[in-house]
């Protein structure tokens, strides 16, 4: 007797961590599973772990078990590449010692060596690719602390938008979140994505900054990690992420 080709649709779902068997089957029978555009609602569906595109309400199922998703804080003074010729302190002595070998992993969304917060790693090269095009505007969120009194009015003119030497740029959101003697903590965020751009704006209206963390890309929170600390996205991050840019 010839076996049919592909894997039955709802133990491909709980091979990848959707749900368990059980649960994946009433998923299928009230129409919450897509494959390749279609909805299918029979449960002996076999498809292509290879090349069929299987979505569970909208989000898209990873399948390739091969790819890496990973959240890491950033330490100040630590470098964002994954290797350095002049054996400056980077994120890949990190991803060497915790996690087995880079598996050619690489940085999505670079910070510069001064700022700490969230640094996403992956080998899923479309997904890190439109992360970082501005064009599909993932929001990332920074608090600075800014040498000085910000006064009202300055949200209102950032978000207009500031002409720096690389062309403008205005801020989607930003607000005051304390202020203490001589100084400020404010938020600040944006999805575009050129060098040391919080930093230059932030200069540019009479705000240096002293310090900078970044604490969100997209619907990835730094949370609680410790700095120079790595972790696994979850499940629901990695589908946020792919809704974010449309894959």
């Amino acid at each position: 007797m010839v076996e049919p080709d592909g894997v039955r649709l709802q133990k491909v779902l709980s091979q990848a961590g959707i749900a368990s068997r059980r649960v994946a089957e009433r998923m299928i029978l009230d129409g919450r599973v897509e494959v390749d555009g279609r909805i299918v609602t029979e449960l002996g569906t076999r498809v292509d772990t290879e090349n069929s595109e299987i979505r569970v309400d909208g989000v898209k199922v990873r399948l390739d078990d091969t790819l890496v998703y990973l959240a890491i804080n950033k330490e100040r003074g630590m470098h964002s590449t994954m290797s350095d010729d002049r054996g400056r302190p980077c994120v890949g002595d990190l991803v060497e010692h915790r996690v087995r070998g880079n598996k050619n992993l690489f940085h999505v969304g670079r910070l510069d060596a001064d700022t700490e917060g969230l640094l996403l790693l992956t080998n899923d090269g479309e997904l890190a690719h439109r992360l970082m095009h501005p064009s599909y505007e993932v929001p990332k969120t920074y608090l600075a602390t800014v040498v000085g009194t910000v006064p009202r009015g300055l949200g209102k003119k950032l978000r207009a938008g500031v002409e720096l030497d690389d062309g403008p740029i205005a801020l989607d959101d930003f607000a005051v979140v304390d202020t203490l003697p001589g100084k400020s903590l404010v938020k600040v965020t944006l999805h575009e994505g050129r060098k040391r751009l919080v930093r230059r704006l932030l200069a540019s209206v009479g705000f240096p900054v002293e310090s900078l963390v970044r604490t969100s890309i997209g619907a990835v929170e730094l949370g609680d990690t410790r700095p120079g600390n790595i972790r696994v996205l979850t499940r629901k991050e990695i589908g946020e992420l792919y809704q974010a840019v449309g894959m």
